[in-house]
């Protein structure tokens, strides 16, 4: 097991990491940038060293100054988390050189499955199904209007190296495609540093499913069922749960298999997930990209599995096999998250940053709350807006519904806007109750509710 390890990160899931290294009795550092100081992270690592000003660009996304912080404190391992460096196959490479363990999987893989039209070609080849697209890279609106007129309307414009719903944007029609492609290529380059697209056909009304895999370097590889992300605005999500309420035992079968295969297949090592498209009548699957990170999600899978990914990935790294219980792993109940970003829905989802004069957080039975916000704290305007996680388990589906709005309903912070109201008034819909909802759901919610 490592002596030390480096969280290359922020916010709850930098706190996250630290919390499972502490169990692990592994001494923690944390980098932080100068509007970071006061996190909680900072404060409950064993050491902290600042990386540089607050935007992203000039602290958490410069590679040398972590590698520089990893070499002063002289670790054997660094976590990306998710998000900044965490699907880097060039930071993945530098750790390596540096004789500093990477905790997730190769760079070779990371490169694989990060560029997503590689990564179609490769699910592809492993016999998983994936939707109609062109072939290889778009490089102009032309062949962008060329490929759409083969592949037929609606389609869908992705980043090459995208992630996170970004970089991507649905065309209905010819009218619309040069736009739309302008917009996907400008965001993807403001992103990802990289403003190359693909195209597929757009599923209609679809469910967005993925599923956990855990992989070790002993030949061992489970998945660990099903997460239902479908719960979206503008890709980006806000609710998920686990088990989907529209996945039958013999589909997940199918899911589970196909998810397996292919990560054997490119001998994917840590824990990742596949993310999948599922049509309206849940009887087809299409592969769509695969996360070699973990996700912020996560928790659900945790409560419903009874295990922790973090952990496990750590162990992972450190070259032990699975734990018999993650092996062994059997579904029990049903658990929800929802996401807490400080955005104002009343106002198109402003970003609502600033100090939190009051932090009350839910408690009682089957509630979790992942955080590194308190009373007092300023929320940074320089990163996401996602300021804590909120996760209900229950025996049902049912219990967890009911537990959630419980939960939404404690949940107290005074000072900036939150998406609290939001999640609490579709708690109470009768579409989500009987999970009849697929991603373009909370869209149209929203208009009926002029938000």
């Amino acid at each position: 097991m490592f002596k030390k390890v480096l969280v290359a990160n922020r916010g709850e899931i930098a706190l996250r990491v630290i919390r499972a290294c502490k169990e692990l009795d592994v001494k923690t550092v944390a980098v932080y940038s100068e509007a970071d100081v006061d996190s909680m992270h900072v404060h409950l690592a064993d050491e902290a060293i600042c990386i540089g000003p607050g935007p992203s660009t000039e602290s958490y996304l410069k590679m040398s100054r972590i590698i520089s912080a990893a070499e002063i404190a002289n670790v054997d391992a660094i976590h990306p988390g998710y998000g900044f460096l965490s699907e880097k196959a060039e930071f993945a490479e530098i750790c390596a050189q540096c004789k500093i363990k990477f905790i997730g999987p190769s760079a070779r893989v990371i490169s694989m499955m990060g560029d997503k039209n590689v990564a179609r070609e490769t699910a592809l080849k492993a016999g998983m199904p994936i939707t109609p697209g062109s072939d290889g890279i778009i490089h102009t609106e032309e062949e962008a209007l060329e490929w759409a007129r083969k592949i037929g309307y609606p389609v869908m414009i992705k980043a090459s190296a995208g992630g996170g719903g970004r970089g991507m944007r649905p065309v209905l029609n010819e009218a619309t495609l040069r736009s739309s492609f302008q917009a996907a290529s400008l965001e993807a380059m403001k992103c990802f540093g990289d403003g190359s697209m693909y195209m597929e056909k757009l599923v209609e009304k679809p469910h967005h499913i993925e599923f956990q895999v855990v992989a070790d370097s002993h030949g061992n590889v489970v998945h660990l069922g099903e997460r239902d992300c479908s719960m979206q605005r503008r890709n980006q999500k806000i609710i998920e749960e686990c088990p989907s309420p529209k996945i039958s035992a013999k589909l997940r079968k199918r899911m589970g298999e196909a998810t397996v295969k292919l990560c054997k297949e490119i001998g994917y090592e840590n824990c990742g997930t596949i993310e999948f498209l599922v049509d309206n009548k849940c009887e087809n699957f299409y592969f769509m990209e695969m996360n070699t990170r973990i996700q912020v999600e996560h928790p659900i899978t945790e409560e419903v599995y009874g295990c922790d990914l973090i952990k496990e990935q750590i162990r992972i790294a450190a070259g032990l096999p699975l734990s018999e219980h993650v092996l062994d792993a059997q579904p029990r109940g049903h658990a929800i998250e929802c996401r807490i970003n400080a955005e104002d829905p009343a106002r198109n989802f402003a970003p609502s940053p600033g100090k939190i004069n009051l932090w009350y957080t839910s408690g009682g039975r089957g509630v979790r709350v992942d955080t590194h916000v308190y009373s007092g704290y300023s929320v940074p305007p320089y990163y996401d807006s996602m300021i804590a996680k909120l996760i209900v388990t229950g025996a049902t589906r049912d219990i967890a519904i009911r537990r959630m709005r419980r939960a939404l309903g404690e949940f107290t912070i005074e000072g900036i806007k939150t998406t609290i109201p939001l999640q609490s008034k579709i708690m109470t819909t009768s579409d989500f109750q009987n999970g009849q909802y697929d991603i373009t759901w909370v869209e149209n919610f929203l208009r009926q509710e002029n938000m």
